[in-house]
């Protein structure tokens, strides 16, 4: 048989958080799915980039990055899939935008 588990996870972080300096902890669980919302709210849509753990994210069968980079999915959630996942426009000055961690249980 086969258990599967959709989450929908918007990272939206107040300015009192941002500003403490403190990232929202996501808890997804081993072999499911995860769909991360990455809150730009340029319209039209710049291209965004995701990263992991500070480098680039690459796509690839299980990570996808879906609606010019408003969202990441991630397929079969795994413990090496655990970190901080940030996003940030391509256009937009300066490093990383919102950030979030992703801790997973097996």
């Amino acid at each position: 048989g086969e258990d599967s588990r959709s989450f929908h996870v918007s990272i939206q972080a107040p300015p009192s958080i941002a500003s403490a300096g403190e990232i929202p902890i996501i808890t997804a669980v081993a072999g499911g799915q995860l769909l991360l919302e990455c809150p730009e709210g340029a319209e039209p849509h710049p291209n965004i980039e995701w990263h992991r753990e500070g480098s680039l994210l690459q796509e690839d069968a299980r990570r996808q990055v879906l609606a010019q980079g408003r969202f990441l999915q991630l397929r079969a959630v795994a413990a090496a899939d655990g970190g901080e996942y940030s996003c940030r426009a391509t256009s937009a000055p300066g490093d990383t935008g919102p950030r979030v961690r992703l801790r997973v249980h097996g």
